[in-house]
């Protein structure tokens, strides 16, 4: 009996938090531009719209190509503070590793109005590159977290077996440490690449309408009257992170990437 309510809670749960997709998933198969629910009529045409209109295929592509950058960016950053600090200890990469946190500390205005007086200051305001790497500061904290957690889970014992048989440390990192955290980078690159695609206020404090991605196009949207279309473009998003991570999880621990779980569990 204990049991079954169980799994009835589960279910309850797992259905509230899905109602709102839901519902969003309903509103996009319209046939009339109109966001009713339940839909009235069925129809694909928003699908179409939002995969062949340059009015949103372009944010689209701007969103995905900040969030390729930034992600790829903030690894670069995160790599080697978080392995100078875990194999050597240098009290630099330490103070670097701290300053690192500061932005998921602040609240995301804060954040974006420190972008913005600095993109003002030195005259990249409204470009797409001054985007890019706010957006790359700001998530760096996520790789930061993940990769020296995946650090914190190698045995030294392995290190020292490769150094005994003459391995130098580049192939120690390269052959050993990089193959065991790898999962770890993976995963810090969805989380930064899901919350890029789908961050909204440092994007508009920082280029305004200027670069338009796909939430600010959203919101643009809204000026100008609701349509099923912005519906379709949520359950775009919704199943691209849901397959990133799906994909984490299949391919790692995802659990135990977050901390939740140790691997002696």
């Amino acid at each position: 009996m204990n049991a079954r309510l169980g799994k009835l809670y589960v279910f309850g749960v797992a259905l509230f938090l899905a109602l709102p997709f839901i519902i969003v998933a309903g509103v996009s198969f319209n046939e009339k531009k109109r966001l009713y629910f339940p839909p009235r009529g069925f129809s694909l045409d928003w699908y179409r719209d939002v995969l062949s209109t340059p009015e949103w295929f372009d944010p689209i592509l701007t969103s995905l190509t900040v969030a390729a950058i930034a992600t790829l960016v903030a690894i670069a950053i995160a790599l080697p503070i978080c392995f100078m600090m875990w194999r050597h200890g240098i009290l630099f990469a330490k103070a670097l590793f701290g300053l690192g946190l500061v932005p998921f500390m602040l609240p995301p205005v804060t954040s974006a109005l420190g972008f913005l007086i600095f993109w003002s200051e030195i005259g990249g305001y409204g470009s797409f590159w001054a985007t890019t790497i706010s957006h790359s500061v700001f998530l760096v904290t996520i790789p930061l977290m993940m990769i020296s957690l995946g650090l914190e889970t190698v045995d030294e014992d392995l290190l020292d077996a490769a150094a005994s048989l003459g391995a130098t440390e580049a192939e120690i990192f390269k052959t050993v440490i990089f193959p065991l955290i790898l999962p770890f980078i993976f995963g810090a690159a969805a989380f930064c690449f899901v919350l890029s695609m789908n961050e909204y206020i440092i994007a508009f404090m920082v280029a305004g309408f200027t670069v338009e991605t796909l939430p600010i196009k959203v919101v643009n949207s809204l000026r100008y009257g609701y349509s099923p279309a912005m519906a379709a473009v949520s359950v775009f998003s919704v199943l691209a992170a849901a397959g990133l991570f799906m994909m984490v999880a299949r391919f790692g621990d995802l659990l135990k990437m977050v901390g939740a779980l140790d691997k002696t569990d």
